[in-house]
């Protein structure tokens, strides 16, 4: 059973994998962990570590589901609130069918003062929520008293604020307080001196700080210090010393450091210490006062609950807080069980900085404007909404369920939003609501494990259709409306203009940039919010888009992701990232771009005869070469397949590498007398093909089965053994290698040339039209021939050899040039383009957007919005005021935002300087040019533009007959002669004069 338990499986693991790392995964398996509480926090807590990981828990739980758990508690159903259930039995097998490798039990004894707490010893951690005070020192103190102690965690939502507090015992060690990928950083020089200062090439950031250390390797020279640890003192962000060099023997050239990470111990102290004096995280600088204020008032609620039995329900902070406290405020608790579940892996995995003591997040802006309220608002009703109207009133519910919401994904973050969006009430049938979502993606093995709407049987499933069908289930009175679509250019006749303006909100729940730029231009467009978050492994972002009050998603920009020189992938990789790059270009250019071009050809040219007619007069056909060289090479068989996957890794691993070095001999030097082989060039070594070596093995069989699967060529499971294979190979003869004389290219500037406009030389003319003409004479053109299977590449399936092809070939290619290669797990991540997921973060983010939310639908002002950013492996959580929007003024009296839209209605007969002359008259300012998208309709300097003026609006645009307006840029006479001419705002023309489709 210990032996299953340490089998991870990748496929629903991955992403989870590549943030804890396998290690972690494996204490994970061993572990057993303790959680009380099946209310709002508990749940959250439970259904983010536990349907994600292995592990063995106990819930536990005393209270009968009632009608207020269906607002607070996604797992509880009417039906186990009309069968009275207990909550524990209610959630205890929902939480089991999420991960078949979590074994989960539950208990319903009281947790009181007087209970025997020995049954605690089995736990690694306990997790304590909706206990007293009295109880959760009790048990802390006895966790902290074990030898080695048992983590403890205790986490209270009361209303409007949630607490966490961890005691991990006095020596808590962490093998990895970051969690950051450890990199390469090359050498440009070493000093000798009593001091040694390294230097990074090219000025490379190296992201030190003073006292941490780095090993080296493969330094010319200075070798002494190959394989050392040494402890870094900074002096900039590209140099830093080292201590003494001044014995070593004089630097030459290469090398390179790789931090080497030290494990940190962590101190704690019992709640009972920790409550006069608390270590309290600050999330909000804007109010740095705040955590400790509502510490002190938890506590005095704490204190009245134990001697009063209840929560005060009453009309200063703790006054404040006093008012909401007996309510519940869903995705506060979704994003307080994000974090907290982050310390519970840390617990039990010592990877990641823990929290240290306390945290505090409140939601006073979301309540703040509603307490002019009266009491009834937030009086209960006995409904499901209870909980929650406790909190903002009956009011604010009611416009939450009037709400009309367009989500963009339906992955991780889109499955906890609609979580969130259940628990809210947001866009109710009977109250004309809708949310509507779309995605195009069928659900993965790999999603289950953070997208916790789906299951099993849902795999290849749509991910919109299956999400909508389970959050009804958890709130039946929602209506969804779920597509198919990836929303892009493609589908504006789709979400148009009128159905973005139908919306009270957006929200963006995919991890694509570009589309959610665009989503963000329509939302500009049509002025409405726009709610974005992202993750990337324990790192999180909110960001709240706001008309008229905020900036755009697309008023800042990224840097843009470093491309890899054409000439580094070519022929000088000096990283692992360039091998597996080079080995996925090598599949997306064999397996998918060829076939696909293949098969574009011969649809557009008619025969293989006329085709033969046009090289044989000279002409000119884009691609007709390689089309007719893959043609003449086509294998008809399995066994020429293996063949050409051997003449391949001949070329790929051998004949390069004898190319380079006759190209390139190592004593060659550059124009400055240096060594061209120096760091970051490594000169590579040829490869001798040995069947016997397990990843030239596996480079064969899954390149040829690839070929085999492009040419539609059947091959068997016999077909793929060693047997097969080597008698095949044994057969196979090497052509002699001859260098020729070629120009490499080195600048690292130089783009990548495309093969398919290249200019053919008189003999490759020849060469092209005699294997057309053999195989046309050979009856070698059939339709099927003619016809190729292109593959895209699938990460995900380990069964069609994709990522076997990738890695096989990019350990190679590592191999020849000396470089460590990468295993399969990181191959991946690499090749796939992977983000590490985890989710506990996707909870904290969607939480903290849906809180948000409610301040949307409640038209607050600019102050009240919070951005975050967050990494809970550090853990640092900072939220801050959104960026103002930005005006922009074209002279005294008149200005505008991003925002601001100028309108002019027409009609059919309006011309050009109709137009003009009304955008003059309207708005006090002289149009000199008008542009609609990349056409120019009027550039007064333009010959022929001044005829325009008579023509039409309908004439120039064109527009489609359902067309009700254009967006037209429109610049402006400056105040001053000479001076360049004055932006605007996009001036809207509606063709007719009621704003109505013409």
């Amino acid at each position: 059973m210990a032996a299953d338990l340490m089998e991870i499986d990748d496929s629903l693991y991955s992403r989870q994998r590549y943030v804890l790392g396998d290690g972690a995964m494996q204490q994970m398996a061993q572990s057993s962990v303790f959680l009380s509480g099946m209310g709002a926090l508990g749940v959250e807590i439970g259904l983010l570590n536990f349907s994600c990981n292995k592990i063995t828990v106990t819930l536990h739980d005393t209270k009968l589901c009632e009608t207020w758990d269906l607002g607070c508690n996604f797992f509880i159903r009417r039906d186990d609130v009309l069968n009275q259930r207990k909550r524990v039995e209610a959630v205890c097998p929902r939480v089991g069918e999420l991960n078949p490798y979590v074994h989960v039990d539950m208990s319903s004894c009281p947790l009181d003062d007087n209970i025997d707490l020995s049954f605690l010893k089995k736990y690694q951690c306990v997790i304590l929520t909706e206990s007293s005070l009295s109880l959760q020192k009790r048990i802390n103190q006895f966790c902290h008293s074990q030898q080695p102690p048992i983590r403890f965690i205790s986490s209270d939502a009361y209303g409007i604020c949630v607490r966490i507090f961890c005691d991990f015992g006095e020596a808590f060690e962490v093998s990895d307080p970051t969690g950051e990928e450890l990199k390469e950083i090359f050498i440009q020089s070493i000093t000798q001196d009593n001091s040694g200062v390294v230097t990074c090439i090219d000025n490379q950031p190296h992201g030190l700080q003073t006292g941490q250390s780095v090993i080296f390797r493969e330094i010319n020279g200075m070798v002494e210090l190959n394989g050392t640890t040494r402890q870094v003192s900074v002096i900039s962000s590209h140099s830093f010393e080292i201590g003494d060099t001044s014995h070593f023997q004089p630097y030459e050239h290469g090398g390179f450091f790789v931090m080497v990470k030290t494990p940190q111990i962590y101190k704690f102290e019992t709640l009972e210490q920790q409550l006069c004096d608390p270590q309290v995280l600050i999330p909000d600088l804007s109010k740095p006062e705040a955590p400790l204020h509502i510490h002190a008032a938890m506590l005095a609620l704490d204190a009245f609950q134990e001697k009063h039995a209840l929560l005060l329900l009453i009309f200063n902070l703790a006054a404040f807080l006093c008012i909401f406290s007996r309510g519940t405020l869903p995705p506060l608790a979704a994003a307080a069980g994000g974090i907290a579940s982050q310390e519970v892996l840390k617990a039990i995995t010592g990877k990641f900085g823990p929290l240290q003591q306390w945290f505090y997040l409140d939601a006073l802006e979301v309540v703040r404007p509603l307490q002019s309220l009266s009491a009834e608002e937030f009086f209960p009703r006995g409904d499901r909404y209870d909980g929650l109207r406790a909190c903002i009133g009956e009011s604010m519910l009611l416009e939450l369920h009037k709400l009309r919401v367009f989500m963009v994904g339906c992955g991780a973050i889109g499955c906890e939003m609609l979580k969130n969006f259940a628990l809210l009430g947001v866009g109710l049938a009977k109250s004309l609501g809708e949310v509507c979502i779309t995605d195009p993606d069928l659900i993965e093995k790999s999603n289950l494990n953070r997208q916790f709407l789906f299951r099993p049987h849902h795999i290849q499933t749509p991910k919109s259709t299956t999400a909508a069908e389970a959050t009804r289930e958890i709130n039946p009175e929602l209506q969804i409306d779920a597509h198919l679509n990836k929303v892009c250019p493609a589908t504006e006749s789709i979400y148009s203009d009128s159905f973005y303006s139908s919306l009270n909100v957006v929200v963006t729940a995919l991890d694509n940039v570009e589309a959610r730029r665009y989503v963000d231009s329509r939302c500009l467009c049509n002025q409405r919010p726009l709610l974005d978050s992202g993750t990337m492994g324990t790192k999180g972002h909110t960001e709240i888009i706001v008309p008229y009050l905020t900036e755009s998603y697309n008023s800042h920009r990224d840097p843009p992701e470093e491309e890899i020189p054409f000439c580094t992938l070519k022929s000088f990789p000096s990283v692992i990232e360039h091998t597996i790059q080079w080995a996925r270009d090598k599949f997306e250019s064999a397996f998918f771009h060829k076939p696909s071009m293949y098969n574009s050809f011969w649809q557009t040219h008619v025969s293989a005869e006329a085709v033969l007619q046009r090289m044989q007069v000279g002409e000119s056909m884009e691609g007709a070469f390689q089309v007719v060289k893959l043609l003449s090479r086509r294998p008809s068989h399995w066994e020429q397949c293996v063949i050409i996957a051997r003449l391949k890794f001949e070329k790929y691993f051998k004949r390069k590498a004898l190319q380079l070095l006759h190209s390139f001999p190592l004593d060659t030097r550059l124009k400055d007398g240096s060594l061209f082989w120096q760091s970051p060039k490594r000169p590579p070594t040829p490869t001798e093909f040995d069947v016997k070596d397990p990843l030239h093995f596996t480079f064969i069989v899954s390149a040829a089965r690839l070929f085999a699967e492009i040419y539609n060529i059947p091959f068997s499971e016999k077909d793929l053994s060693e047997d097969a294979v080597s008698k095949i190979l044994s057969d196979v003869k090497i052509p002699e290698y001859r260098p020729l004389e070629k120009s490499i290219v080195t600048d690292e500037t130089a783009k990548k040339p495309d093969q398919m406009k290249m200019p053919l030389s008189s003999e490759e003319e020849r060469e092209a039209i005699a294997q057309l003409e053999e195989a046309i004479s050979t009856d070698g053109v059939t339709p099927e021939s003619l016809r190729m299977n292109p593959l895209q590449f699938e990460k995900d399936n380990d069964s069609n050899g994709h990522i076997d092809f990738v890695t096989s070939a990019s350990s190679l290619r590592a191999r020849m040039y000396s470089i460590e290669p990468a295993d399969r797990l990181k191959t991946k991540r690499i090749a796939g383009k992977i983000i590490p997921a985890i989710a506990t973060a996707t909870a904290a983010v969607s939480g903290l957007v849906a809180l948000e939310l409610v301040k949307v639908v409640g038209g607050y002002g600019f102050e009240s919005f919070k951005n975050c950013f967050f990494n809970l492996a550090i853990p640092v959580v900072v939220l801050s005021e959104t960026a103002p929007v930005k005006r922009t003024v074209i002279r005294n009296n008149l200005s505008f935002t991003i925002w601001d839209c100028w309108t002019i209605f027409g009609h059919e007969d309006f011309t050009l300087s109709d137009f003009m002359n009304a955008v003059r008259e309207k708005y006090t300012i002289e149009p000199t040019m008008v542009v609609h998208g990349v056409k120019m309709l009027y550039v007064p300097v333009m010959p022929g533009h001044s005829k325009r003026l008579k023509l039409t609006m309908q004439k120039l645009i064109k527009p489609s007959v359902d067309r009700r307006y254009v967006d037209l840029t429109v610049s402006f006479a400056p105040e001053t002669d000479g001076d360049e001419d004055l932006p605007g705002p996009p001036v809207r023309y509606y063709f007719s004069p009621d704003g109505k489709a013409p």
